[in-house]
């Protein structure tokens, strides 16, 4: 039964990438059909990243309350519908609304099953899982592609991927009692040790926890320095490496080809390694990548690219996992909430802001951008490890 839910949990994983890559994949054949800018595309991902802030800092108290199989399940079963509604979506409102629950649904799956490996599972699983995730967001452009490729719209990509979302659901809910189970035996590990809170945190609560701040910064800087390698690599290389736009648009993809396959080693190497140490690890490879951006007339940028997401591929996944040993089982569920919530405030703010500075100042920047924020971040995963005695 372990490795049944264990698998379910895996599957879960590859239907939360799903999702993330499909508006930029299909936008191109949307935004015509609707009369709106091709801009318009941010609108729809703000919203989304808004709705999974706040059910990211709702998580502890919803996963309290329902235990993390019903959390997972209904947020997938809300991820489904607003895919289907996406579908069947006929004006730029309707994309809108139906973005609300599309990232309410998004991040209290995240934040609830991080939470749930975290606890059960060894760090191997965590960095597998979260590579599992980079398979999902590699799939959702190709079903979209296969689909438009193959004369039909791309209403039919959105509903083959809410198809997928709704068979997984089922499958959620016939596994229920096996998560049940586990959360009992946590529940009879944290009363054993006098440990168990019954409660869940405020977000003042949660800020006053030693190491709190530091982990919400640490999130904050990585998922920012993730999403702005993500969306401006492409462009450094096309606009000041002078790289012809259709070779820098493959390019780009050796980034989350690096922190795909980045994420199958680290599995292996937790075994060996703690998760502060494949952190740390992980910050030495990435500075190697932001390196290789700034050789003299961009000749490494490519490289660059393959050590940024090799670099990047251990440290979500292995903060996730300490959690509950820098915080304790009681409080990790609080905790993970609100580095999510840190994270997507992270990819709100600082990719447009690097826009604005390569618009009005230079696309050369990019790589002294990427350092100030491995550098901070390095600075605060530190400062995470003295505040919690690490």
């Amino acid at each position: 039964m372990v490795h049944l839910l264990l698998a379910v949990i895996y599957l879960s994983f590859i239907s939360l990438g799903l999702p993330d890559s499909l508006l930029g994949s299909a936008w191109p054949s949307m935004y015509g059909e609707f009369g709106v800018p091709v801009s318009y595309a941010g609108a729809i991902s703000m919203i989304i990243a808004l709705g999974t802030v706040i059910s990211s800092l709702q998580s502890d108290r919803m996963t309290r309350l329902l235990g993390t199989g019903r959390v997972t399940a209904i947020s997938v079963a809300m991820t489904a519908g607003a895919l289907y509604a996406f579908s069947v979506s006929h004006s730029f409102w309707q994309l809108c609304l139906w973005a609300i629950p599309y990232g309410l649904g998004a991040g209290s799956v995240d934040a609830s099953l991080n939470n749930y490996v975290a606890l059960h599972y060894k760090s191997c699983h965590m960095s597998w899982l979260h590579c599992m995730w980079g398979v999902g967001t590699s799939l959702g452009p190709y079903i979209m592609g296969y689909t438009l490729t193959s004369g039909q719209s791309w209403n039919m990509g959105y509903r083959y991927i809410s198809v997928l979302q709704m068979l997984l659901t089922a499958v959620l809910a016939a596994t229920l009692p096996f998560w049940k189970q586990k959360a009992g035996e946590v529940k009879a590990i944290s009363a054993g040790t006098g440990k168990g809170s019954q409660k869940a945190l405020t977000l003042g609560e949660v800020a006053a926890i030693p190491g709190a701040k530091a982990a919400m910064g640490t999130f904050f800087c990585y998922c920012a320095l993730e999403q702005t390698a993500g969306l401006w690599g492409s462009s450094y290389l096309a606009l000041y490496c002078k790289v012809q736009p259709e070779v820098a648009a493959k390019f780009a993809g050796l980034f989350f080809i690096g922190i795909t396959a980045g994420r199958a080693i680290s599995g292996f190497l937790t075994i060996a390694l703690s998760d502060a140490q494949m952190v740390r690890l992980g910050l030495v490879a990435a500075a190697a990548g932001v390196s290789a951006f700034a050789w003299p007339g961009g000749t490494l940028a490519p490289v660059g690219l393959v050590f940024l997401g090799l670099g990047c591929s251990p440290i979500y996944p292995c903060l996730m996992h300490a959690a509950p040993d820098y915080f304790g089982a009681d409080k990790s569920q609080a905790i993970i909430g609100v580095q999510m919530a840190s994270a997507y405030i992270g990819i709100c703010l600082m990719p447009p802001l690097f826009g604005i500075l390569a618009e009005h100042v230079a696309m050369a920047l990019f790589p002294l951008y990427l350092l100030v924020l491995l550098v901070t971040m390095a600075a605060i995963h530190e400062c995470l490890l003295k505040k919690c005695g690490r």
